[in-house]
């Protein structure tokens, strides 16, 4: 019997899908991933010359044919990868075609006709997890890999693709579950107490995870800035510099620059990379009392930016004393995240820079001069480590929790652990602390795919591209 007939009477699927980006290309890839992998490509692929049959993990040079008539569709290279050294633990087949459209959504149409079906979202890295090759953390950083913005992001996805969190998670679980093995003993032979010496240590090993918990929470806020981004809008009154201050930063002339003020009138927006951090910096019309109708819109749109911002880069004109638009700037972003940057400092210096300090006690103020490019990197780094407390660009082995769901489950557990000391301290009964060891060791479970629901994985896998 044909062995793919076989195989499909099994009901054992396989998997397709183009895995590099549509549009025109040097080479693109057509993935599969099953029992049906080598079958389609034995069926589909034509040597170019005598060769072996498909050695495992070894590239062959040939064509792949229509099998209806026997007509070449592309000039390719093809590998096959035997189970288990390969991405999901199964066959895998990748066919490196011509990189066009056509050619290879023609190659995958020749494909699904064989038996395979079309891959879902993410569902090869979601078989690399099912199949063991991966935990659950290592299979979210394949996203964040893929969407990363800088190389402080990279890192950090690096990081956890290279397993640092299930480590320390696993680390984490032995000694959650030696605990938990102490509490169990007491309950199975309550007639002998518990030295009070090893509840005082119990105490102190609960607590000391707590505290290292606690660590990899306040990680967080940092960790979705590297991964997410950052918005700030540029404000101040106009001709401050602000667009000249965005083309400073960019190193290209995106905005507008002139001497007569209210040039800037709508909303520029751009992505750039400040010492590793995604910041989409907004240039915004200088807030004064509007001379027209367009410019009164600009100045509403600024506003609009400010206070979705999730901080503002105040500019001074330090070469002009402070006025009332000055003011009211002051008062419209007194709420809000701010570095303050004092620019002309090529120009004799016009306002008090001590009343600028008192007024902006915990923001860093950075003399700069747009014009010179002077004191742009020092504004950088001051906007750097008003974000992010800690350098982390020093130490990449750092653990740094950048996904909410692990967020989560780290505050649940320590809420749990934090039951359990305080049922400790209270002398409370032994079963109460061993149900909130176990949550806190269901909860580390959800983090690493030991215990997630169905629902949970769908979430996280649909966030993938198809093909990967």
């Amino acid at each position: 019997m044909n062995p793919l007939i076989e195989i499909l009477k099994r009901g054992e699927d396989t998997i397709a899908a183009i895995s590099t980006p549509f549009g025109e290309s040097g080479i693109g890839i057509v993935r599969m991933s099953g029992p049906l992998a080598e079958p389609i490509a034995k069926k589909l692929f034509k040597p170019k010359k005598d060769q072996p049959c498909f050695i495992s993990h070894h590239f062959h040079y040939g064509e792949i044919i229509d099998p209806q008539n026997g007509r070449p569709i592309d000039e390719v290279l093809i590998v096959l990868m035997k189970s288990l050294k390969t991405y999901t633990r199964e066959d895998m087949v990748e066919i490196h075609c011509h990189g066009g459209y056509l050619i290879l959504q023609r190659v995958l149409e020749l494909v699904l006709k064989q038996g395979a079906r079309m891959a879902e979202p993410g569902e090869f890295t979601k078989r690399a997890f099912l199949n063991g090759r991966i935990d659950l953390t290592q299979a979210e950083a394949v996203i964040d890999l893929i969407s990363a913005k800088t190389m402080a992001s990279l890192e950090i996805a690096n990081q956890q693709l290279r397993g640092v969190l299930y480590r320390e998670m696993t680390s984490l679980k032995e000694d959650l579950v030696e605990q938990l093995a102490l509490i169990e003993a007491h309950i199975d032979f309550p007639e002998e107490e518990i030295d009070p010496i090893s509840l005082g240590k119990m105490r102190q090993d609960l607590k000391r995870m707590i505290h290292q918990i606690e660590g990899w929470i306040a990680s967080f806020e940092e960790g979705k800035i590297f991964r997410e981004g950052i918005s700030c809008a540029i404000i101040g009154k106009t001709n401050v510099g602000k667009s000249s201050l965005l083309n400073v930063l960019l190193k290209e002339e995106r905005a507008i620059v002139t001497p007569i003020p209210g040039t800037t009138r709508d909303v520029i927006e751009e992505v750039l990379n400040i010492c590793g951090i995604p910041v989409r910096l907004m240039d915004t019309a200088g807030l004064r009392k509007a001379m027209d109708s367009i410019e009164q819109e600009g100045v509403r749109r600024a506003k609009e930016r400010v206070s979705d911002s999730d901080f503002v880069l105040l500019m001074i004109d330090g070469s002009r004393p402070l006025d009332a638009d000055d003011m009211e700037i002051f008062e419209e972003i007194k709420e809000k995240k701010k570095v303050v940057a004092l620019n002309k400092k090529d120009l004799p210096l016009k306002i008090s820079l001590e009343d600028v300090e008192r007024r902006f006690q915990e923001n860093p103020i950075i003399s700069i001069s747009c014009l010179r490019n002077e004191g742009i990197d020092d504004l950088k780094e001051a906007i750097y480590h008003y974000l992010v407390h800690r350098d982390v660009r020093s130490s990449p082995e750092h653990l740094i929790v950048a996904n909410i769901r692990h967020k989560t489950a780290l505050s649940q557990m320590r809420d749990n652990l934090s039951n359990a000391v305080k049922g400790l301290e209270e002398r409370t009964s032994p079963e109460f602390i061993a149900f909130e060891i176990r949550s806190a060791l269901e909860a580390l479970g959800e983090i690493v795919g030991e215990t997630t629901t169905e629902e949970i994985l769908n979430r996280i896998f649909e966030q993938f591209c198809i093909g990967k």
